[in-house]
């Protein structure tokens, strides 16, 4: 896959399982992603919050501005195929 032409975040705890499953579907499709671990980072778990639109779960993904939501989101997301056009700056339905 090529790059994406939006930065992709996630924001994450460390010893998050699911946070951990959205990172390596993110990898495995080839995709560079910014993790942002929101209890090592001060003020992250306020900005995820206020970006997420009042969500607290992590992970929290975003594609550029762009919120696709958790784990089982972008999964939902990866299997209908919109995954990739997304990552590649096309829309989604």
């Amino acid at each position: 896959m090529s790059p994406s032409r939006s930065p992709v975040i996630i924001y994450t705890r460390s010893w998050c399982g699911y946070c951990a499953a959205a990172k390596s579907l993110l990898s495995g499709k080839g995709v560079a992603f910014e993790e942002i671990d929101i209890e090592a980072v001060s003020g992250a778990r306020a900005q995820m919050i206020k970006r997420a639109g009042g969500r607290t779960s992590v992970p929290q993904i975003f594609v550029g501005d762009t919120h696709l939501g958790g784990f089982d989101d972008v999964s939902a997301l990866e299997r209908r195929g919109g995954l990739d056009k997304l990552l590649a700056g096309e829309r989604t339905p």
